[in-house]
C-alpha cells in the first residue's frame, strides 16, 4: 500500500491523506489514479512538488483544484539541457520546504514501525494509517494547545 499525505508547509500538520494500492502510480494522467486532487483542499497559496509534477497537464489540473496556488515544483533536467546552477539552487530551496511532508513518514516508519504492514485488507490498513496520522498531529501540536495548569 502507499500512503499519500498533504501537509501544511509552515506547521507540518497533516490536513489530508489517502491510501492506494502499491501498484497505483500517483501521476498517471490517463487513469483515475492521480492522487493530488485528493490531497489539496483548494485554499492553497503554494504547491510544492518534485520534478514529476511538472507539465502543462499538471498546471491545468492545479488551476482547477486550487486557483490561488502558485506552482513551486522543481525544475527538471532534460537530455542535452542540464540544469543551471541557479535552477539547482532554486530546487534546493523548494526541496527544503517539501521536506516538511517527509518528516511524518520518519515518525510513522522508523519510530512507530509502520514501514511494512501485514495485509489485512486495504480498508483496515488505511484505517490504521489514518489513526496514526491523527495521533501524529496530536503528539506534535496537542501539548502546546492544551496549556499547562498552574497551581494558584
Amino acid at each position: 500500500m502507499k500512503l499519500h499525505i498533504g501537509a501544511d508547509s509552515q506547521t507540518g500538520l497533516i490536513h489530508s491523506a489517502s491510501v492506494t494500492a502499491a501498484n497505483v502510480h500517483d501521476l498517471n494522467p490517463y487513469l483515475d489514479s492521480h492522487e493530488v486532487p485528493n490531497l489539496l483542499h483548494g485554499e492553497e497559496t503554494r504547491f510544492y512538488g518534485d520534478s514529476a509534477y511538472r507539465g502543462k497537464q499538471q498546471r491545468e489540473r492545479l488551476k482547477d483544484i486550487a486557483p490561488q496556488a502558485k506552482d513551486f515544483t522543481n525544475k527538471r533536467a532534460y537530455k542535452n539541457r542540464p540544469l543551471t546552477e541557479a535552477d539547482k539552487e532554486a530546487n534546493r530551496r523548494k526541496s527544503s520546504v517539501r521536506s516538511k511532508v517527509e518528516h511524518p513518514f520518519l515518525t510513522l516508519k522508523r519510530l512507530w514501525g509502520f514501514a511494512k504492514v501485514r495485509y489485512r485488507g486495504l480498508a483496515k490498513n488505511a484505517n490504521r494509517a489514518f489513526a496514526m496520522l491523527a495521533m501524529l498531529n496530536v503528539s506534535k501540536w496537542g501539548r502546546p494547545m492544551m496549556g499547562e495548569v498552574r497551581p494558584a
